[in-house]
């Protein structure tokens, strides 16, 4: 059996914790007006990245963060199936469409017209934009991962999977119910392969047009341990891969969105530095609907391991509380520049 997880990347330099001579980043996530609509400077409190929406790119949005010493990383869309067409959706091991999980719908991994035209988004935006790199967001098999209790569903199963699955591993499986009774570790690996394929094909626009552009990945914070391995089994997210595959990892340790104390972050961060070789770390912690001492606690935490940025989720949760700006102050000036 050829196993499925190209090495591809392998061909790449291994990467230190932080390019000699890069400083921390200090991030902030999402559109900066309210906070500039407040009066305030991102250098101020020590913010020197923001992370935006590709909609919401503008060049004068680009021109004014560059001007507060900031760079500017598009966060993009990959796998989100809530706009996309019926036949793009994800099939269930009954041959129904998976129901949507909490407000995320997923896409069938091998629809190549829907591929496509994310790839083609891809292109569009990083040729327009002046950006110093793309997050791409939603790069997993169908499930929602960022509440207590998770719906992790298992997809997809319609006729174009179930053709590449054969052809691709040379399994003559007869549909889903002898898929997952029988050839269970050659299904993983391959729904892991997709994963990896994709952000392959995401590598090699930003090479073609722009190859100094960083390429980061929002992903699953969880541990191997944690929930029966979904992050592999369910969401096809392979970390030697994806290790490979991203200049820079954000596992999102949202820790009150998903029920964890927020030591879990430090816990989370920590692991994640000692599973990975070549990307930065970067995480991504919470600070909407959290008080201001626990979200302090994450954004250290957040800088725990080998990390060698960190950003917040998001500026505008941060923009309206007198006391989070006092954190994100306290701990993005007083972190090593």
């Amino acid at each position: 059996m050829v196993n499925m997880l190209r090495r591809d990347f392998l061909t790449l330099p291994a990467m230190a914790a932080a390019p000699a001579g890069e400083p921390l980043t200090r991030g902030a996530y999402a559109s900066p007006k309210s906070f500039w609509d407040r009066g305030h400077r991102l250098d101020e409190f020590g913010i020197n990245a923001i992370f935006v929406h590709s909609g919401g790119i503008t060049e004068e949005l680009v021109r004014r963060a560059r001007s507060e010493g900031a760079r500017v990383f598009a966060e993009f869309a990959t796998w989100n199936g809530n706009s996309a067409p019926p036949e793009a959706l994800p099939i269930d091991a009954t041959g129904r469409p998976s129901p949507k999980q909490t407000w995320f719908m997923g896409i069938c991994p091998t629809h190549e017209p829907f591929l496509q035209s994310r790839l083609a988004a891809l292109e569009k935006l990083v040729t327009t934009q002046a950006l110093d790199g793309v997050w791409l967001d939603y790069l997993h098999w169908h499930a929602h991962f960022e509440d207590p209790e998770p719906g992790l569903p298992e997809t997809c199963f319609n006729a174009s999977c179930l053709e590449r699955f054969r052809r691709e591993t040379g399994i003559r499986a007869a549909g889903a119910q002898e898929i997952l009774s029988r050839h269970q570790r050659e299904w993983r690996d391959w729904r892991c392969s997709l994963v990896a394929d994709f952000a392959r094909r995401c590598r090699a626009v930003l090479a073609k047009h722009t190859p100094k552009m960083l390429l980061g990945n929002y992903h699953c914070a969880w541990r191997d341990d944690e929930h029966g391995g979904a992050r592999r089994r369910v969401l096809g997210l392979d970390l030697e891969a994806l290790d490979q595959a991203f200049d820079v990892l954000s596992p999102m340790v949202y820790h009150g969105r998903s029920g964890r104390p927020v030591e879990w972050v430090r816990e989370n961060v920590e692991w994640w530095s000692r599973r990975t070789r070549r990307a930065q770390i970067w995480p991504i912690v919470q600070a909407h609907q959290v008080a201001a001492a626990p979200f302090e606690q994450a954004l250290r935490g957040g800088l725990a391991g080998r990390a060698s940025g960190v950003m917040m989720f998001t500026i505008g949760a941060v923009a309206e509380d007198p006391e989070k700006l006092a954190v994100v102050r306290r701990v993005y000036r007083g972190a090593p520049a």
